[in-house]
């Protein structure tokens, strides 16, 4: 027979939970406080009583152990970014670019997409919030991250109280939110507090990533849902509209403005609308996203690879005011250029402090007459960035001159000026230009080291006499565990990533190498046409002149830089400390299986990254695309793989396993 007490306690959570949704999501409680905690104090009795606490129980809210540190956690889809727009005319070329893509489906399509129509809201500014839910439970939660693995955050995340613990629903999904601190709660917030929060943004991101879950709790968030990202199987909607009743269903606290719109000018109408009212309201928002409304033409429409091409965020003009410039700082980057930094007199621009704000370069300082000790306009563009727009003439700030330094700042050497810019030619030893080469290095477009930062590569600098990337590959775990803020757990994952690091494609290798005028791409495009470093280091500028997009320039910027012994001398260290970039090249006796055909990846592989299997199948001739349609020759399909496999199956489009399709590829392994 089950403990009656285990029983009493599903309905008080039931019944809890029921009334936190009433009085939290929907203002609309029907029993006092006093009522309320008569029943939580009751079930939280048991729970001590019993030593369970169940997975939706409110008293998880509260907040509980101190964790550690923060785990990564994989989404089960993806969480795009928006391509953004500050002026009507941005928003009629999106608009237009995607009304030609619907217009070329409908030209062929059997079933013919609907009419095109949009959906305007609100862009919170807070932390994106991605939630899972496994048969009824919160079974996850985690932030945005780079938009596939994110850092879980379950239980900061149960401690907002409007997040429901449990949901109707009973298949598998995710749901995306912003996290969100009102500013009635900041104001209240900061009347207690030992140190007060600057903003509300902050306040928000800050909880959210505080180790202990009780500060999270503190601070009081909100959310406001705003999309499904994830469904198991076929989603019970067809519409975005639909999609919002779906959430609302589920008990999903939604945005509290969400505008149907026929055509561009009632978008339009709608976002000067929300413009004109955003004052008002007792959060921050920063815009308004545009989305079409129909989901079945949004997987037409499909993604870039960073946006949907169906949303559109709309920036809001940004706030300006007027500030006096301090003094300039000047920062030296990897490439010897020197940076202008204003530090400014303190001014709360869109509900962010701003003291500091960048300009170009020392011709932007003359071309906007700003003066030290003088009055500026200073502008948080889109809310984000602050940036200098101009001097002001003010009689009380008249302001002095601003000089141009004669000398490195960090390492006293005489400056070169080209163009508008300053530069540091001192490039064997100045340290800022030494310690950003290595994080460059590092970063995830380029040698992908993870756990590498700025901070670990000025310690490095500094305490371990690290100058060169090749140094790197020297490391030992002693040189490691005895700097602050490592331990030996630490110093072995960045010894583990380091070694991984020495078979990454050739393509990420030239990228992290830094040639100027050499970005991503250009670097993907070198590995493709040369296949191997050795090829490249030899062409001469005529021979790179052929590869698209490299203009003369670029090609002597190239053979430059490959003949510089310095630099040469670096790169035979990295090869001789086991660094071995290797390009996927396609076995050229292969019939060509993939050229000219669509493929769809889906599920994790196991052999690959996602992007190092994209670049296999462009360099096979195909096309790699993010959604599956009637179109689609091929879906790869590796671990976990969800609903693109399904979609796959319904529509009879060809399923490859990893083997087969790196069998067919031609791939020979790292």
């Amino acid at each position: 027979m089950e403990d009656p007490r285990l029983i009493r306690m599903r309905q008080l959570v039931d019944e809890v939970n029921e009334h936190a949704y009433r009085y939290y999501v929907m203002d609309a409680p029907i029993i006092s406080d006093a009522q309320w905690d008569k029943l939580f104090d009751e079930l939280r009795d048991l729970e001590k009583e019993t030593g369970t606490i169940l997975p939706d129980s409110p008293s998880l809210r509260v907040g509980g152990t101190i964790l550690e540190a923060f785990t990564p956690h994989t989404h089960l889809g993806p969480l795009w970014s928006m391509d953004k727009a500050k002026t009507r005319e941005e928003v009629e070329v999106w608009a237009a670019r995607a009304e030609k893509l619907w217009a070329a489906y409908n030209e062929d399509a059997v079933e013919k997409l609907p009419p095109i129509r949009y959906t305007v809201e609100y862009k919170y500014d807070g932390l994106t919030i991605n939630l899972t839910y496994r048969e009824g439970k919160l079974a996850q939660a985690a932030t945005r991250g780079n938009g596939r693995t994110g850092e879980a955050i379950l239980e900061q995340v149960r401690t907002i109280p409007t997040v429901p613990l449990s949901v109707p629903c009973m298949d598998t999904f995710e749901v995306q939110g912003e996290g969100i601190m009102r500013l009635s709660r900041l104001e209240e917030y900061n009347k207690t507090a030992q140190e007060p929060l600057k903003n509300a943004r902050n306040g928000a991101a800050g909880a959210l990533r505080n180790l202990d879950p009780g500060e999270t709790a503190r601070r009081k968030l909100d959310i406001f849902c705003y999309n499904v990202g994830y469904y198991e199987g076929q989603p019970p909607y067809r519409t975005y509209a639909e999609m919002t009743a779906f959430l609302q269903e589920n008990r999903f606290p939604v945005g509290e403005f969400f505008r149907p719109c026929e055509d561009l000018n009632q978008v339009m109408e709608v976002i000067e609308q929300i413009d004109a009212t955003r004052t008002e309201l007792d959060y921050l928002i920063d815009g308004a996203v545009i989305k079409i409304d129909d989901l079945r033409t949004r997987e037409v429409l499909g993604h870039t690879d960073r946006f949907p091409r169906w949303a559109l965020a709309y920036k809001f003009s940004a706030e300006e005011m007027t500030t006096v410039v301090e003094t300039i700082t000047w920062e030296v980057g990897r490439t010897g250029k020197l940076t202008p930094l204003a530090h400014v007199a303190p001014v709360e621009l869109a509900g962010a402090t701003v003291k500091r704000a960048t300009l170009n370069n020392f011709g932007d300082i003359q071309r906007k007459k700003v003066r030290l000790g003088g009055k500026v306009w200073i502008r948080r563009s889109n809310e984000v960035i602050p940036e200098i727009m101009g001097g002001v003439e003010d009689a009380e700030y008249p302001g002095e001159e601003v000089l141009p330094p004669e000398v490195c700042p960090a390492c006293g050497t005489v400056l070169e000026e080209i163009g508008a810019n300053l530069f540091c030619p001192n490039s064997l030893s100045c340290p800022p230009q030494l310690i950003w080469r290595m994080v460059h290095f590092a970063s995830r477009e380029a040698m992908d080291i993870e756990t590498f930062s700025i901070k670990t590569a000025e310690l490095l600098f500094k305490e371990r006499d690290v100058r060169q990337v090749a140094d790197l590959y020297a490391l030992k775990a002693e040189d490691l565990v005895d700097l602050e803020g490592f331990a030996e757990k630490k110093a072995q994952r960045l010894l583990d990533e380091l070694e991984k690091s020495k078979t990454r494609p050739l393509g990420n290798f030239l990228h992290a190498l830094g040639i100027p005028g050499v970005g991503r791409k250009t670097a993907r495009d070198l590995a493709e046409h040369f296949g191997s470093l050795e090829g490249l280091m030899q062409a001469d500028a005529q021979e790179l002149e052929q590869i698209d997009e490299i203009g003369g320039i670029i090609a002597q910027n190239i053979v430059g830089f490959f003949a510089d012994g310095h630099i040469r001398n670096g790169i035979e260290r990295l090869l001789a400390a086991g660094v071995a970039p290797v390009h996927q090249a396609v076995e050229k006796a292969q019939d060509n299986f993939f050229t000219g055909k669509t493929c769809v990846l889906t599920g994790t592989l196991s052999e690959l990254k996602r992007d190092e299997a994209k670049a296999l199948i462009e360099q096979a001739g195909g096309k790699a695309v993010g959604s599956v349609s009637k179109k689609t020759d091929y879906v790869i399909a590796g671990e976990e793989a969800g609903s693109k496999l399904d979609k796959a199956l319904q529509l009879g489009v060809t399923v490859l396993s990893e083997a087969e399709f790196l069998q067919k590829i031609g791939y020979l392994g790292k």
